[in-house]
């Protein structure tokens, strides 16, 4: 009898390890579209976006932990104006020939219950590396709608210099803050 209430305990505790393990999430690139906006000589706010993002997050939502790794293709910068799109690739601002992604990596992720409410990370642009925190301004983790599998949607917001990146060409005219805004959406692998 003993040796079946032994074997049970330790049943229960793997299938609850099992049940709580982390999940690896991938991006859907269809759905996650990192944009930032900076004013433009004063005449107006100018919102691009760029099109091909890839990566992954992993949520434990039992531990309230996650890891968040995202590479960009800065190449495929989306101006609206094709011209435009090669201006911004160039070498006084993304310079895409040298450095064609840019990466963010979490270092840690600010839980509020079951809900992350920043992540902190290394953003890298043009090979430089700098501390960003991310404000998260909406978070769903459920099943998708269509996909009928594990998803998660979230948005997030972080105000960088984009002079600290090497990409500071016509400060001030053109505003040297940079406000990122990005919508992600990942599915479980």
């Amino acid at each position: 009898m003993k040796k079946t209430l032994i074997a049970a305990a330790f049943s229960a505790f793997f299938a609850a390890q099992a049940i709580a393990a982390p999940q690896t999430y991938v991006l859907d690139s269809t759905h996650t579209f990192p944009r930032f906006s900076y004013t433009h000589m004063g005449l107006s706010k100018q919102i691009l976006r760029f099109d091909q993002t890839t990566g992954t997050v992993v949520l434990d939502k039992d531990a309230k932990q996650a890891q968040v790794d995202v590479t960009i293709d800065m190449s495929t910068i989306s101006t609206g104006f094709d011209a435009f799109n090669g201006h911004i690739q160039g070498p006084d601002f993304l310079d895409t020939k040298q450095f064609p992604t840019a990466t963010f990596k979490s270092t840690k992720v600010v839980f509020d219950g079951d809900k992350p409410t920043s992540i902190e990370g290394d953003l890298t642009i043009k090979g430089v590396t700098k501390p960003v925190t991310l404000t998260v301004t909406s978070f769903f983790n459920g099943p998708h709608p269509m996909l009928k599998k594990d998803a998660i949607g979230a948005n997030a917001t972080a105000v960088i210099s984009r002079s600290e990146f090497n990409a500071g060409k016509f400060v001030p005219a053109v505003g040297d803050e940079v406000t990122l805004d990005i919508a992600l959406e990942a599915i479980v692998e």
